[in-house]
């Protein structure tokens, strides 16, 4: 008895420490710690030869499965009726109103309220079907064709977001999801998998239609819920009860969820969910509307297909596949020899794409593209970055073979591979290496040169053999003028900018120095702390490991750069031609008693009497980290108007949130 005592209150502890780590992201004890209890609970059941059905160790997985049952839904999951633009989406919110407008028409004795709005991502993952009962998990199901779906119990238990019990033991109930692996998960299995998943869609897909659950479980899946579809011993009034329901029943509901009196701030919201749609760790494929009010839902009813009261507005499609066409391959400002590919024009969000990134020679062979040309790929964009090539869309090597370089396809110097990426080390006399590095050298991040471009960087290079960001500052207005394309006021304007750069402060010299696996934020952090350049070139590995934000591979790279004899002759010729390389400011003395002191803030929407640029400087000075994105590592949320998302997400994980702008304005006059 006392060891069933002890592992029903680690079974009960534990489930605990999972919700908290998994559904609210608000870890309350270490990983180690969490471990220890997990083992403990393991060999207690293994001594006893008993496991309580709660058990988290379930969730590893279980014995190989023979197939498949089927499974029919308490209640129908119905499919979304779709609007392609904003105009389909006013047509379908017309339509609404009308119907309501009619019925209080006719009924004006009990009227319905003004339709209300909430607006909800649309995953791209699998739906899932859960059935409770008296508060036990006792099926999980696939949507199949919405009436009947396919038994899939024994691998959704091992979704850790997934509650195994609930508080609610009132009866039976069906709640829907979705299940999907997030795409670090995805990123992290295919640098192990043997057989790398071509897209978070299919890896969760093919998850939780896999009948070994132990692969399942090494897919790490993840999944949200937003819907109630069946329900013995209680109603809701409006979806924010529903909501409320499935959270306190320790259901994972995502931030991303947000109401709405007026039809028109919703397009508002599609609009900011749109354009922070690649910052997330998971795929959607668009946002979903629905009327909140469950009154207004049973008058408006449904279609054969679809409810009327909710519809789904479709982003343009961020994946889709095409023919491998060819690969070239292109010499960058370090040296890394990177391919190209060339693909067969394609529409993918809203732009005809023909080149690809394939990110390196282990890239092409991880994905199984090495004899891909001419066959057909998937491809994913997200916002103006360049589409990547996931994978071949058949497993078959049944393609034309892209051929590996042995020497540099600029200057014909030997490749050298450097774990999966191949370097031409010519750096006096490679090309596009010294056009790559001055371009960079000189642009606005950077010594913001202006009027320069790379086309200026290659005319230089040509025409009067600049070869590294010093030679700059050598040129002379008698050079310039007799240039092809460089009049007089040309030529002087360079001048002038190369003159008014030489003042530009130590962050933005180390930026544009290009020290490899550096940007912005680490080379301003390191003028932060060094306040000189020359502390910069002579700190230790050891040293710079210990600063936020820099690991050893980083460390390595910065003391390594400033070890090579070309890069310490090229910054002393530009010293002693009078780039100044400034030490920035000496850092204001914060109050130790000021209510931002140490706190990590985030700025979400709009502000009436200050920028948000301002605001964040403002913040800086009195000692706080301003943050873009809300975790639980977050203090405090300062929201303006129209704030979305991280309003959103901030009040699900309890943080603090300032919504009034004067006292926002209060407290930072202290």
């Amino acid at each position: 008895m006392d060891a069933m005592h002890t592992m029903e209150e680690l079974v009960a502890e534990l489930n605990q420490y999972n919700y908290h780590y998994y559904t609210l992201d608000a870890p309350l004890i270490s990983d180690k710690e969490y471990d220890a209890l997990y083992d403990q609970l393991a060999a207690l059941e293994a001594e006893s030869g008993i496991v309580l059905p709660h058990s988290p160790t379930q969730r590893v997985g279980g014995e190989l499965l023979k197939g498949f049952t089927p499974h029919r839904h308490l209640a129908p999951l119905w499919s979304l009726d779709k609007a392609q633009n904003i105009e389909q989406l006013r047509s379908w919110n017309t339509r609404v109103l009308k119907l309501v407008n009619d019925y209080n028409t006719k009924n004006p004795e009990m009227p319905l309220p003004e339709p209300c709005y909430a607006v909800e991502l649309k995953f791209d993952g699998l739906t899932l079907n859960l059935t409770y009962r008296d508060g036990v998990l006792v099926q999980a199901a696939t949507r199949g064709n919405g009436v009947t779906g396919e038994g899939i119990l024994a691998q959704v238990k091992t979704i850790k977001s997934v509650p195994l019990t609930i508080p609610f033991k009132e009866g039976i109930i069906e709640v829907q999801g979705e299940g999907m692996m997030n795409l670090s998960v995805l990123a992290d299995y295919n640098t192990r998998a043997a057989e790398p998943l071509k897209n978070a869609r299919n890896g969760a897909a093919g998850a939780l239609r896999n009948l070994n659950p132990k692969t399942t479980a090494e897919r790490r899946l993840n999944a949200f819920f937003y819907n109630v579809g069946y329900a013995e011993g209680i109603q809701f009034s409006d979806h924010q009860g529903m909501m409320d329901f499935l959270r306190t029943n320790r259901f994972k509901v995502n931030p991303y969820l947000t109401y709405f009196d007026n039809f028109d701030d919703v397009t508002g919201q599609l609009a900011e969910i749109e354009e922070s749609r690649s910052g997330l760790d998971y795929l959607i494929d668009g946002a979903v509307i629905k009327v909140t009010d469950f009154r207004i839902r049973e008058v408006l009813g449904y279609t054969d297909k679809f409810p009327r009261w909710a519809v789904a507005y479709k982003f343009e499609a961020e994946e889709t596949t095409t023919v491998l066409e060819s690969v070239s391959w292109n010499v960058g400002r370090t040296g890394k020899v990177t391919p190209l590919a060339r693909v067969e024009a394609v529409e993918l969000a809203g732009v005809t794409v023909q080149n690809c990134t394939l990110n390196n020679v282990g890239d092409i062979e991880r994905k199984n593209l090495k004899h891909a040309l001419g066959t057909r790929v998937f491809i994913r964009r997200s916002n103006d970055v360049i589409p990547e090539i996931l994978g071949k869309v058949t497993e078959e090597s049944d393609g034309g073979e892209i051929i590996f370089p042995g020497n540099c396809p600029a200057c014909g110097f030997p490749l050298e591979m450097r774990g999966a990426h191949l370097f031409c080390n010519n750096k006096l006399n490679c090309k596009p290496q010294i056009i790559g590095r001055i371009t960079h050298f000189a642009s606005r991040d950077a010594m913001d040169i202006e009027t320069f471009s790379d086309k200026t960087a290659g005319q230089l290079h040509e025409e009067l053999n600049v070869r590294e960001p010093a030679d700059l500052y050598e040129l002379t207005f008698e050079q310039l003028v007799k240039l092809e394309r460089f009049g007089e006021k040309k030529a002087e304007n360079l001048i002038k900018a190369l003159e008014e750069s030489k003042g530009r402060d130590l962050a933005s010299f180390l930026f544009a120095l290009g020290i490899p696996n550096t940007g912005k934020a680490t080379t301003k952090m390191l003028a932060d702390h060094y306040r000189s350049l020359e502390a910069v070139m002579h700190a230790t590995a050891e040293e710079l490991s210990g600063l936020p934000d820099i690991g050893g591979i980083v460390a390595e790279s910065i003391v390594s750069f400033f070890a090579d004899p070309f890069v310490v002759t090229s910054i002393k010729r530009m010293l002693e031609l009078g780039v100044e390389a400034k030490a920035p400011e000496a850092p204001r003395q914060v109050s130790a008693d000021s209510f931002f002191s140490g706190k990590t803030v985030v700025l979400t929407g709009s502000l009436q009497k200050l920028t948000r640029e301002e605001a964040a400087e403002r913040l800086e000075a009195l000692g706080a980290k301003v943050s873009g994105s809300v975790s639980k590592k977050t203090d405090l949320v300062i929201a303006g108007e129209k704030a979305g998302s991280k309003l959103a997400k901030a009040q699900q994980l309890g943080i603090q949130v300032i919504e009034d702008e004067e006292e926002l304005i209060r407290l930072l006059k202290g």
